[in-house]
């Protein structure tokens, strides 16, 4: 076990610095810096100052000295001006080119400084992270426990009606995507005019205008039912059709097997063969596509979370992109090839626990 973590924990470091150079390289294109350096100095420079102000921040130099220097293996770039000022990418406030550190880049905890927000990347990226993992953390919550029920009940006996009505819920529900079923949730319970909310007002049976509230701006400061819930059920509703497609999909495979028969053939009872026979062996496909709803969750909150106003990862990576704000982009894309990596690695080994057939090598 420990052979094979270690090496594919050396796998996903290279992989890392692999996707990490790569979106390195489409983030410093010359076109994007372009736009950089207009944007933070003048709208109407000239070609000739562009090239001075590249140049004079640190990006005048080859592609792979500054990855090396963004990925902290390359001592950080420094600039003498014309005028007898130095800058450097390690001059921070306070610092001079004798106090200051050699190496100051990702390894060393500098995620850089954020275009858009005016601050550090690690505060942008820290506060929208938490907000994020909250919103994953119910999603979950909702979407994993649904999902296996629905797709179990529908895979233990196939063709039955259950089945059917099981499946088409299914089916419908992987369909529809976050931004229409997130409008349809906004129209029937978060609107004052539409859908169910009039109705229980006039009725007496809620105080305010709408029964749930059709923006999640509040729960970034306390997170409460009704004004939580549609941004969960909206993102929930598209992953519980799909991973109760491939837990029927794998239970039904299962139930055909010999030993199942078998084990009813000894009398042993319908409930007793599927929770302790078929269920551990169905669970194998299921628990990968379970995983992958992290990398998912976390790259796939973009609509939910610019929806319903939740300024969580997904909306932060929508400020980057739209704003050329190339340091808080690349911190995202690290972000987002970690969780990807890492929750790859837990599957692989999670098919061991499950299946102890599978062998590691």
């Amino acid at each position: 076990m420990l052979s094979f973590v270690l090496r594919r924990i050396g796998v996903m470091i290279l992989t890392a610095l692999v996707l990490t150079f790569l979106v390195f390289s489409l983030t410093n294109l010359p076109p994007n810096l372009e736009k950089l350096a207009k944007s933070e100095a003048s709208a109407r420079m000239t070609d000739d100052q562009v090239d001075s102000w590249l140049a004079g921040n640190g990006f005048g130099r080859p592609m792979l000295i500054r990855y090396g220097e963004w990925l902290g293996v390359a001592p950080g770039w420094v600039i003498t001006a014309e005028d007898g000022t130095t800058r450097g990418r390690c001059l921070t406030q306070g610092l001079t080119v004798e106090t200051a550190p050699r190496f100051c880049g990702l390894l060393q905890g500098n995620w850089g400084w954020s275009t858009v927000f005016k601050q550090p990347v690690d505060q942008v990226l820290g506060r929208s992270l938490g907000h994020t993992s909250w919103l994953m953390l119910w999603v979950m919550i909702v979407m994993v426990p649904t999902a296996l029920i629905l797709g179990v009940l529908s895979g233990m006996r196939e063709g039955s009606r259950t089945d059917r009505v099981l499946s088409t819920f299914a089916i419908a529900s992987t369909a529809t995507p976050e931004y229409v079923s997130g409008v349809i949730f906004i129209a029937l319970f978060a609107s004052a005019t539409a859908g169910i909310s009039p109705l229980l007002a006039e009725m007496g049976w809620i105080s305010g205008k709408t029964l749930f509230q059709g923006t999640a701006t509040s729960a970034m400061d306390k997170i409460t039912f009704w004004n939580f819930a549609l941004p969960v059920l909206t993102i929930a509703l598209y992953g519980i059709g799909y991973i109760a497609r491939m837990t029927r999909a794998s239970m039904t495979e299962v139930m055909t097997q010999q030993y199942i028969r078998t084990a009813r053939l000894k009398g042993v009872s319908f409930r007793n063969v599927v929770m302790k026979h078929a269920l551990r062996n169905a669970l194998i496909a299921p628990f990968t596509v379970i995983m992958l709803q992290f990398p998912w969750l976390l790259n796939g909150v973009v609509i939910v979370e610019t929806l319903f106003n939740y300024k969580g990862f997904g909306w932060t990576l929508v400020q980057a992109a739209g704003n050329n704000d190339i340091q808080l982009l690349l911190a995202c894309s690290v972000v987002a090839v970690f969780v990807v990596l890492v929750t790859q690695l837990i599957s692989d080994i999670g098919y061991v626990f499950l299946n102890p057939r599978i062998r590691l090598s």
